[in-house]
């Protein structure tokens, strides 16, 4: 059963059928580009991004990143920033700012927001392009909305450590995901406003950070293609996060928040805005951000959109445990679907479940924590599982169905531990 609206299904279908004929505009790409990234998307070839000059302050360790990173909270990957879950154990519902973590194709661009113009423009605008300086922006009604963050490649990790299937990207665990409360515009006040037309199909706003380049194309500054129909629903310019103005790392002065939707769909430090007739195509939904591999067509899958089901402890791998006390096991879990219904631990590999309690309401677009209390009989090594269940009965399954840039994975997690 999909969580998808038919909207939804809809539009991913015909995108597919649309880029398998090339019937679709490259965005700023040329399409034999395009078709090498899905070639290599195919066989598991890592991509690898040019690393760009940072052009703001960064930590030592990661250049291109502004806020610190301490080892206790952020494990560095790359040009990212993954948190620690066990970190989260002593936070709300929403993910402090201090913790959330970072994923940047390059480094965080410096925007003065008082310099800074949005532009939207193109064909499926009924004049020509406007523009909205900050000022204008936060002076159009407002909406604040709580909605989770999320990486389509976090848990990439255990395509490999769980089964054993190779997978090129990022090694995201669980914590490219964090969850907060937005403040900003309905993209759909700013496209009326512009004067979208009738005809418009697709909306693509692209961010302000460096180029991508690596093996040598170009792909541009990044940019992906909402569907009107998502465009004019939820989406959100927000430059506002849990109160406080947008800071540099996630997207200042102003970055989209697609609820439910893959993290590359949320594009940061957003500068302009095409509406188009005609439907678009870029590097991050043609060769990126599709599933490739055995079970998907040749061209890959249509592109991704909502997210998937998963359950995280707020614990660090290979914690310890004592014997004969009780613990409190704590977790998050979230769907991109129907909200979270109900969560089961098991203690022992997954030899018996029983039921989690739920600490907050279940909501769309957002996690909802948990906890359970657990007193180890006997010493040694054991595996903690937790498996959620959303309203539309979807159950985290035993394995997810594998494709080469290791997306979506929706699997129980094994998370090993120790009783002493």
């Amino acid at each position: 059963m999909t969580s998808a609206p038919p909207s939804e299904a809809a539009y991913d279908r015909l995108r597919l059928r649309q880029w398998a004929r090339g019937r679709a505009v490259s965005a700023g790409t040329h399409r034999r580009d395009l078709l090498k990234l899905v070639a290599a998307a195919s066989v598991a070839t890592p991509w690898v991004a040019a690393a760009a000059a940072p052009a703001a302050a960064s930590q030592p360790g990661l250049p291109g990143v502004v806020k610190p990173l301490p080892p206790e909270f952020f494990t560095l990957r790359g040009t990212n920033a993954e948190t620690n879950f066990e970190a989260l154990r002593d936070t709300g519902l929403l993910t402090p700012v201090d913790r959330f973590f970072v994923r940047n194709h390059t480094a965080t661009p410096s925007v003065d927001a008082a310099r800074w113009t949005l532009t939207v423009w193109g064909n499926g605008l009924r004049g020509g392009p406007v523009d909205f300086s900050y000022d204008a922006l936060r002076a159009l009604p407002s909406v604040t909305r709580t909605a989770f963050v999320e990486c389509a490649g976090n848990g990439r990790s255990f395509f490999t450590s769980q089964q054993g299937q190779q997978v090129s990207g990022t090694a995201w665990t669980l914590g490219a995901i964090g969850t907060a409360r937005w403040r900003g515009v309905r993209l759909a006040e700013v496209l009326r406003r512009a004067g979208i037309g009738r005809h418009a199909v697709d909306v693509l706003p692209r961010g302000l950070d460096a180029e991508v380049a690596g093996d040598g194309v170009n792909l541009g500054r990044v940019r992906r293609p909402l569907p009107v129909s998502k465009a004019m629903d939820d989406v959100l310019l927000a430059y506002e996060m849990n109160g406080e103005p947008l800071p540099p790392d996630h997207g200042a002065p102003v970055r989209l928040i697609v609820p439910s939707w893959v993290g590359i769909a949320n594009i940061k430090w957003v500068g302009d805005i095409e509406v188009s007739e005609q439907p678009l195509l870029s590097p991050w939904n043609t060769g990126l951000y599709r599933l490739f591999g055995p079970g998907h067509p040749p061209e890959g899958s249509a592109p991704l959109t909502r997210q998937t089901l998963k359950s995280a402890f707020e614990l660090a791998p290979g914690a310890s445990f004592a014997v004969g006390r009780e613990h409190r096991l704590t977790g998050r879990s979230w769907s991109g679907g129907t909200p979270v219904r109900s969560v089961e631990i098991s203690t022992d590999g997954g030899g018996r479940w029983r039921p989690a309690r739920l600490r907050d309401e279940p909501r769309a677009g957002s996690w909802v924590r948990w906890a359970a209390d657990w007193v180890p009989r006997a010493t040694g090594p054991t595996v903690l599982l937790a498996r959620a269940t959303d309203r539309s009965g979807r159950v985290q399954p035993a394995a997810t169905a594998h494709n080469t840039q290791g997306y979506l994975f929706d699997a129980v997690v094994r998370h090993a531990v120790t009783v002493v």
